[in-house]
């Protein structure tokens, strides 16, 4: 008897079809699970852009319930190509009268003209800094920084990228015209305590002579040679800035007084022939700024959830997150503390200067009733800083701030939200994994049983057919 080899042929029977179909009804759960899945797959992504609108609500509260974020000040010169002012949070409103008498210079020294590319000759140089008076060298707190010039090193450009390189407080470079080279050197910094001496040590063995490596020293003392010798020529010394502020003479080694008041940083670029008026004024439109951008984050958030709990009558499809306490719980929250009040004079309320709640919950700045309530910055300031240390009274600020802070918390509602829909997306992928495990055994239990019954099918028609056979043969042999 021939071996039935593929499905239904013994017994005429679509068995790939039955068992495929009788497979898909075990599978069918399993588009069920992928519907949920998708669905908890779109609350977490939304959950996702909520935690983002929270934590940008968390750090716009938290600018307004800090005084930085209130004290920014703006400044104003009426000569800033002379004087300009910068301020930070924190100075002090007030105006300032500064003339400028001299600037702050570095000092600077050339060498005589050269041939170009010449040598000069080898030896030593040692570059210290410190102050000149007269021809006496006070030198700095730093060490001076020892260059050695070897032989074949010695043309002046060679000598200016050592001198660059070794960060002698000095920079050096090369000056080139029809006569030939020369070397210029400068101090990085400013001021007559920032000025330089050149000590030279010659192979040649003949010091501060004018030639060899010593035609580069700067060592002026009161005795002609051999008591010192000058290489260089000096073009310009190491000087002071000198100013007044409401005529108190002030006095710095650089043209940029930082710490000369608080929070203010005074840069001098020009002498002046007339006192230059400063005002420094409180930032209103920084403020207002904070104030918009505080607005910006929670109707983002407000309107996120909104639309993720919404439902549409019109398609009637509901959000993603319809009917989730956890979401509906935390707009309302939201919507309640931005309508509750504080313990700050004289405003209590958000509406009290200007920022309003509409229908549907977003919340709107009447401009008029800000600019008003920013003309009392002291109470407008209160009204989102006040720390009482009750949740229920705090300044708007704090209020916020801390509520956000929790949210975003380790076992606050917004990671256990997180970590609630992630839990339930594993969940349903096991779930559909046990579904279409056990439609594979069912598949393979169901081939097995529905090939035996076509063996069987099989057989029973073969044995059919021979008995068939036999009788028309009696029948032949009786007739």
């Amino acid at each position: 008897m021939a071996t039935i080899t593929s499905p239904g042929i013994g017994s005429g029977l679509d068995v790939q079809s039955i068992v495929s179909q009788l497979v898909a009804l075990e599978r069918a759960p399993v588009n069920l699970l992928k519907t949920q899945a998708t669905s908890t797959q779109a609350k977490l992504s939304l959950y996702g852009t909520i935690q983002s609108q929270v934590s940008k609500l968390q750090d716009a509260a938290a600018k307004l319930g800090s005084a930085d974020g209130w004290n920014a000040v703006n400044t104003t010169s009426s000569n800033a190509a002379a004087v300009s002012v910068t301020a930070s949070a924190g100075a002090a409103t007030n105006g300032l009268s500064i003339e400028v008498q001299n600037l702050a210079k570095a000092q600077s020294t050339a060498s005589a003209t050269v041939a170009v590319d010449a040598p000069i000759g080898s030896g030593s140089m040692s570059i210290e800094l410190g102050q000149w008076s007269g021809g006496t060298f006070a030198p700095g707190s730093g060490s001076a920084v020892s260059i050695t010039i070897n032989p074949g090193e010695d043309t002046l450009s060679a000598i200016a990228a050592k001198i660059n390189g070794a960060d002698a407080g000095v920079s050096a470079t090369v000056l080139r015209d029809a006569s030939g080279e020369r070397l210029l050197l400068r101090s990085k910094d400013t001021g007559e305590v920032n000025g330089f001496r050149i000590q030279v040590t010659d192979d040649d063995g003949v010091h501060d002579d004018g030639t060899g490596l010593s035609s580069l020293s700067y060592d002026p003392v009161a005795s002609p040679p051999p008591g010192g010798f000058n290489g260089m020529t000096r073009t310009q010394a190491g000087e002071n800035a000198r100013a007044t502020i409401n005529n108190v003479a002030v006095v710095s080694a650089s043209n940029k007084l930082n710490d000369s008041l608080p929070n203010l940083k005074i840069t001098l670029s020009q002498v002046t022939t007339a006192p230059v008026e400063i005002q420094v004024n409180n930032d209103t439109a920084a403020a207002k700024k904070n104030v918009q951008s505080f607005v910006d984050a929670y109707n983002a958030l407000n309107q996120t959830i909104s639309n993720a709990t919404a439902y549409n009558a019109d398609s009637k499809v509901g959000g993603p997150l319809q009917g989730d306490s956890t979401t509906v719980g935390l707009q309302n929250a939201l919507r309640g503390m931005m309508r509750s009040v504080t313990a700050s004079s004289p405003f209590q309320s958000l509406s009290d200067v200007g920022i309003e709640m509409k229908t549907g919950g977003a919340l709107e700045i009447k401009a008029e009733k800000l600019d008003t309530a920013l003309g009392n910055l002291a109470g407008i300031k209160a009204l989102f800083t006040t720390n009482t240390g009750e949740a229920t009274t705090q300044g708007f600020g704090l209020k916020i701030k801390d509520f956000t802070t929790a949210l975003l918390a380790t076992g606050g509602l917004i990671n256990n939200k997180n970590d609630s829909l992630k839990s339930a997306i594993k969940r349903n992928g096991l779930e559909q994994e046990k579904v279409n495990d056990r439609a594979d055994r069912a598949q393979v239990r169901l081939l097995r049983q529905y090939n035996a019954m076509d063996a069987n099918v099989a057989r029973l028609n073969s044995i059919n057919a021979f008995v068939a056979q036999q009788i028309t043969l009696w029948n032949k042999s009786t007739a």
